[in-house]
Parts: C-alpha cells; structure tokens; sequence
C-alpha cells in the first residue's frame, strides 16, 4: 500500500530552495593564485586537484616534448573559469569530455573555460594536450628544465611543473601522479615512486612510473637520458633505485659512494623520524652543470659538482631527511620553509652525532660562537625569511640552532617524541611554523612561543643570556668552541638550494 504523507509549508519551501541550482551569475573565475606572499600567481584557486595521468613522448636530440595531461580535481566553488600553471604550447582542453576554451595572461597562467559552470564540489576531468621545447620556455626570467648532453632534466624549486606539464603548481595541492615517458630506445626516463612496467614498439621505449602518495607539482621530476642503474630493496622490502649519467666524469665515484648508501641513511633516519612515507626510494645523478640537490619525492635530484670535493653522504641524509619533514609534510605557505629546511639540517647535525664527528649540541654551539653579531647572516629570519632569502644559510644553521635550543628546553626523551611524532600527526599535508610551535607546546607541556620567537622571529644575534638559557653559548672567558669535523661537508650543503 502506498501511502502519501503531508509536508509542511515550510519544509516544502525549504526543499524547493534546496533543489534550485545555481544561476549563471553565482558561478565566478578560480583565483589566479593561491595566496602565498611569496610567490602569487604560483598555484590557483577553485579546485582541489587528486591525480594527474601525464602520458610524454621525448626527443632528446631535439628536446621537443609532447604531451597528453589528464587532471582529475574536485571544484571548491561555482566555478565559471579556472587556471593552470604551464608554459608550453597547448593544442586542446577539454573539461569533462567536452572541448573547452582557453587563453594564455600573465607569466604561466593557462586560463581554461569550460562550455559551462563547474558546480561546487563536483568531480572535474581535464584534459590538456601540449607540446614544445621545454629550455626554451623562460617563466620569471629563467627556465627549471635543463638540456644534458643526452636529454633533459626537470628538478627545480620553488616551482619546475611548468615546464613539462600544467599543474596546480603549490604545496598546498597535492596529488597522486602516473607519468609515462616515451623516449627512444637506449635512453632511459626516469621520475618518481615505482616502475610499474616497461615496453619497447617501433624504436621507442615507454617507462611507466606511479606515485601512490599525495606529491607537491614542484617535487615531480622527470630526468631523460643514458643511465647506469642500481636497484636493491630494504630490509622492509622498499624498491631502491638509484641513476647515474654514464658521463659524470670525475664525479662519478663520489656521487655513486655517496647515493648508494641511501638505504642505510634511510632506514637510520626511521629511528629519528618514524616509518618512511612513500613506496619507494632512491636518487639520481644527470649530467648537468649544478651543484644544488633537491628533495624530488622518492627519488632525490643531486647535480654532479655537489659531489666535486669526494664524497658526502651528509647532503644524501639532508635530502632523504626531506622525505619527511617537506615532502611528506609541506609548508602551508613558502615563508614556511623553515619547516622544510631547519629539520633537515639538523638531521645533519644528529648523522655527525652518530658518526662521530662532531654532536648536535657541538656544531650549535659552534654555529653560534663563529658568526660575529655584526654578520649580516643574524639579520635574516628563518620564520619567515622573505623570498630573496628563502635558501639563506641562516634558514639553515639558525633553523637547526633553534631545534637544539627546543632540545635543550625540553629534554631528549619529549624533543624525539616530538620529531617522531610530527611526521605522524601532519602526514601527506601541509604545515606553518606556527603549527609546529603549538604541536611542540602541547606534547612538552611547556610554553614555546618566546623560544622559537628569539630563534626564528627576531632579526640580531641573539643576546648571550638567551643563548646560553638555551644551552648553545659559552659563559663569559671561557674557550671558544672548536670546529666539528662534520661542519665542512654539512655547510656544503648551504648552497644546494641556489636554483635559480
């Protein structure tokens, strides 16, 4: 039997209301940016990107690459219009299978509007094909892809998506990636997380690569060349794959006694920081002309000359360091980068503990004592550096001077905890200085603030009562600190981030 029950007036109205769907004039464009003071057109507003599917072929000789992207996202609003970040040539988008329009304005902005409104919270499928010459696309004034004498390399940061494939280009938004690379036969392409397959038809060879974990667009990285390749697996049956230009040269032996012990740094560094976040592990070395490194999940980019003065497995440790504190936690916004790099340096610091060449507690005491207050370096903020001075050495050594004074505040056994629990807590997402500072305070029990604001916040030197309160300065006569044995190959890696 059916039976029919009455509405109220209200609640019908209410449900008509709900049934109305947005109008024309509801729907607006995406940002342009997504706010961060640092770099505002990186990124875009609008949409929440989940997977990116890039399907490359790759011509070395030439270095014209050709592309297919298919993005999926979800709208974050009535959405008439949106953008994304790229710098190639693009021939077609669609949105949702049908063709869409599309229109270049300002320096990478691809502005994409769909045959109609995107509602809020719907699941959006674009396809984006393209084509060009990656070196030769200027963004800002340079180019993040470099040529090797035989291919080309993409491993930048603040950003590098642009150059080989459109993306919401920022931390914030993060996805999962399948990238597929053809390349002719006797190259290799290598990117990032697991080999899934490779084929070879008609004197091309495909590479097939997965990322299964939430990845920043900037730590994508696509290198394309004649590689020597090693594989292993850890004790926990992780895949480890590093790759070596076959034409380093004099570098050669260096950076393979270097990057070959990324097992061992790793699995030490699971004791420091907790299980490893990612389903794979690795690093490699292209022939191009850097010295810098650079984080690229899973799969850490080293440019030959770091390893110039012999070996040294201190920039392998900052790197795979990264893994966790950067990669799988992000910053919220790029003044947040201590987030990134304070932790990773002071990784460092605990290696040279481990290896003996000096402790954490030695090389703070030392950063401390070897930098007069006079030197222009005391002046620079690591909370919140500026964007000229977002790779500053003080981002470095006074971001690791500032977790040896929380060590010192509130113990190993709660300063371990916290730099454990962290990675845990804030997994595959995004954080800010200030985040870390409440998360600090509420594991230790203790207020925080004034701590990290000397250390972080507060342009000088800090004052010898302060220092010394926080147990990295020498009471008045007595001798200066010596040098670590460490401190050399860890400084060397104060200029791996000078991209640009």
């Amino acid at each position: 039997m059916h039976r029919s029950r009455l509405i109220a007036p209200g609640a019908l109205a209410a449900s008509l209301l709900l049934a109305i769907p947005a109008t024309a004039a509801d729907f607006t464009p995406g940002a342009p940016g997504v706010g961060d003071s640092y770099y505002p057109d990186h990124g875009n507003g609008g949409y929440d990107v989940s997977h990116y599917d890039l399907r490359l072929k790759y011509q070395p000789t030439t270095d014209l690459l050709e592309g297919t992207a298919t993005i999926t996202a979800t709208t974050t609003q009535d959405l008439s219009r949106f953008n994304l970040d790229f710098g190639l040539k693009v021939s077609e988008v669609r949105v949702n299978g049908k063709k869409a329009a599309f229109a270049r304005s300002g320096e990478q902005e691809l502005e994409i509007t769909p045959k109609s409104g995107l509602p809020k919270g719907s699941s959006v499928t674009i396809v984006v094909r393209y084509a060009g010459k990656p070196s030769e696309v200027k963004i800002h004034g340079f180019t993040a892809w470099q040529r090797t004498p035989d291919g080309g390399v993409a491993a930048q940061e603040p950003e590098s998506a642009a150059w080989w494939f459109p993306a919401n280009d920022h931390p914030r938004d993060k996805a999962t990636f399948d990238v597929s690379v053809a390349v002719p036969d006797g190259s290799q392409a290598i990117s990032n997380g697991v080999l899934q397959r490779q084929t070879s038809r008609l004197g091309w060879t495909r590479f097939d690569w997965r990322s299964n974990k939430p990845q920043a667009p900037y730590l994508a990285t696509l290198a394309v060349g004649k590689f020597d390749i090693t594989t292993d697996k850890t004790e926990n049956g992780l895949p480890v794959l590093n790759a070596y230009s076959k034409d380093l040269g004099d570098n050669a032996g260096a950076a393979r006694a270097s990057i070959e012990r990324t097992t061992e740094v790793a699995e030490w560094l699971e004791e420091v920081f907790g299980p490893y976040p990612f389903n794979a592990l690795g690093g490699y070395v292209p022939n191009v002309p850097a010295s810098y490194a650079l984080e690229t999940q899973t799969r850490p980019f080293y440019g030959p000359r770091a390893f110039a003065n012999g070996s040294n497995v201190s920039i392998v440790v900052h790197e795979i360091a990264h893994q966790w504190y950067g990669d799988s936690v992000s910053v919220e916004n790029w003044k947040d980068i201590w987030i990134n790099e304070g932790f990773a340096r002071y990784s460092q610091w605990l290696w040279s503990e481990k290896e003996g060449e000096g402790t954490a507690q030695e090389l703070a005491d030392y950063a401390y004592a070897s930098r007069p207050a006079t030197d222009p370096f005391w002046q620079v903020k690591p909370g919140d550096p500026g964007p000229d001075n977002q790779f500053h050495a003080a981002v470095y050594d006074r971001g690791a001077l500032a977790l040896q004074a929380l060590r010192n505040k509130v113990g190993d056994k709660t300063f371990f905890k916290i730099l454990k629990g962290w990675p845990t807590e804030r997994a595959h997402g995004n954080a800010s200085v200030r985040d870390f500072v409440s998360y600090a305070e509420e594991v230790s029990g203790k207020p925080l603030s004034g701590l990290f604001d000397t250390w972080l916040y507060k342009a000088g030197k800090p004052g010898a009562p302060a220092a010394r309160g926080a147990g990295v300065a020498r009471a008045a006569g007595e001798k200066a600190p010596a040098k670590p044995k460490s401190w050399k190959k860890i400084t060397a890696t104060n200029t791996l981030h000078d991209h640009h």
